[in-house]
């Protein structure tokens, strides 16, 4: 990054940038899944339907001063909203340290890319978490913006070997890395699309949607196969903790409830019960992919590494 300005003042700056993009993400999670548009109009409690003065608009700072409820009607406004905004300020600040090593016009380039990747990954991860829905409006456009990132910023996934041999037939930086981001792209969506169609044939019950396989093309585009593939992994096991803390959750509730009137089988009715409730759930997988793709742009490549070197 420019080395006459104090990285301290760029990584407090990145911040606040984060939270403006942060607060208009929070438009977006709100209107795209009701298919509103996020241009106009302009921001209204939803309760009331009284316009938000630009006063009451600063991202989290109007939050705490109104104690998370509308100054006119006075409903509570969720928690969610200051929190996106904390969460997209914090990671672009992220983005920024991830980026600050590289040579200064690399650097903002790559800064600009993960800003985007995490504004997307955000906003995806917690509509997933509400509606169940992965759209086509940020999914699609992400992809297409890891496909043309990759031109300019170095995407890693394809083995070093053949990495070598495309340098050696005077294949353009560029031109390797975008392979790379197509690659990771449909490494990403067939592997997701062919887990869930095999859970089909065998569960008779859908387990992924087309929007987590088109998720998994976006991921892959940004980060490439290798990351994907650690994404989808790390994703899974993510997931598997979440559905094993709900069975139990719920086992707990259903002998609590039975508890009144006890059965000798009351542990193994009970479970059963859980895990039936929980087989019908629809768990937002596209919530651990976001999460974990976001994780692995920072340690995917270490673990990943010192994985493979296990094997050497």
């Amino acid at each position: 990054m420019n080395e006459t300005i104090p990285s301290s003042f760029l990584s407090v700056f990145t911040f606040l940038f984060g939270l403006v993009f942060g607060s208009f993400l929070n438009v977006v999670i709100y209107r795209v899944p009701r298919e509103l548009s996020v241009v106009k109009p302009r921001s209204a409690c939803p309760k009331c339907g009284v316009a938000i003065a630009a006063y009451d608009n600063i991202p989290v700072v109007s939050w705490i001063l109104l104690r998370g409820r509308c100054r006119n009607c006075r409903t509570p406004i969720s928690a969610r909203y200051a929190i996106v905004e904390l969460l997209c300020g914090f990671l672009f600040v992220a983005a920024y340290y991830y980026a600050a090593p590289l040579t200064t016009q690399l650097a903002a380039l790559t800064l600009v890319k993960f800003c985007a990747f995490f504004f997307l990954l955000l906003g995806l991860i917690f509509i997933d978490f509400e509606h169940h829905l992965l759209p086509d409006a940020l999914t699609l456009p992400g992809f297409i913006l890891g496909v043309v990132f990759s031109i300019f910023i170095p995407v890693g996934g394809l083995p070093h070997a053949l990495t070598r041999r495309l340098l050696a037939l005077n294949w353009p930086l560029g031109a390797i890395s975008l392979l790379e981001a197509l690659i990771g792209a449909a490494v990403g969506a067939l592997f997701i699309y062919g887990v869930g169609e095999i859970y089909f044939r065998v569960r008779h019950v859908e387990g992924m949607g087309f929007g987590d396989v088109k998720l998994m093309a976006m991921i892959g585009a940004f980060l490439g196969a290798k990351l994907a593939l650690f994404t989808i992994f790390t994703g899974a096991l993510l997931g598997s903790i979440f559905g094993l803390a709900a069975t139990l959750a719920v086992w707990r509730k259903r002998i609590a409830r039975r508890r009144p009137r006890p059965t000798p089988d009351i542990l193994s009715r009970s479970w059963a019960s859980a895990r039936l409730m929980l087989r019908y759930y629809e768990v937002p997988f596209g919530v651990f992919l976001g999460s974990m793709a976001v994780a692995s742009t920072f340690i995917g490549d270490p673990i990943t590494n010192w994985y493979l070197d296990l094997f050497r």
